[in-house]
């Protein structure tokens, strides 16, 4: 009995320790997509593409909306002395500027959405060529990004490496 227990855990031995070893050698690395859609340089030039795109609109709706308040501020210091009339009058006019101003904001917003999209989504494109072309040239068997991820060791993370061979051009 106790040959055929040790000749099992020698056969199960010989199974799982080179399936061990092998694990050992599994390569994973770990990219802060994040990070790499905030730090690398493509990524930045999209922003200040973005900002030199939508800034002068953002500062006109901005500019538009202090306007409206100031009339606001202004109607309500002088509502004790306008007529009825006058008043209601007034109140339209912000009625309808502030609806004007909302609907103005609301396409600024959509309309920045959706260029904002566009942009991350060619920097996107680049940083996972990048990171396959990292991941084919170490020798990677895996590379996972921060969607799932619980924990990370520092010695797995090439968010650096990615944001590097962006800024590079590669």
């Amino acid at each position: 009995m106790k040959s055929s227990f040790a000749l099992l855990a020698i056969c199960i031995s010989s199974i799982v320790m080179p399936a061990l070893a092998q694990a050992q050698e599994l390569k994973i690395g770990y990219v802060n997509y994040e990070r790499v859609l905030r730090d690398a340089e493509p990524a930045k030039r999209a922003q200040a593409k973005l900002e030199a795109e939508f800034g002068r609109r953002q500062k006109d709706l901005n500019d538009q909306s202090s306007a409206l308040r100031a009339q606001a501020e202004k109607l309500d210091k002088d509502a004790l002395t306008l007529s009825e009339a006058e008043k209601t009058r007034r109140q339209r006019e912000l009625v309808e500027l502030d609806r004007d101003l909302q609907r103005k904001q609301r396409e600024f917003q959509e309309d920045l959405t959706q260029r904002k999209n566009e942009e991350l989504s060619n920097v996107a494109e680049r940083a996972n060529r990048t990171i396959k072309t990292i991941g084919d040239n170490e020798h990677f068997d895996i590379i996972l990004q921060d969607q799932l991820v619980v924990y990370v060791n520092n010695r797995v993370d090439i968010t650096n490496k990615v944001i590097d061979a962006l800024n590079a051009g590669k």
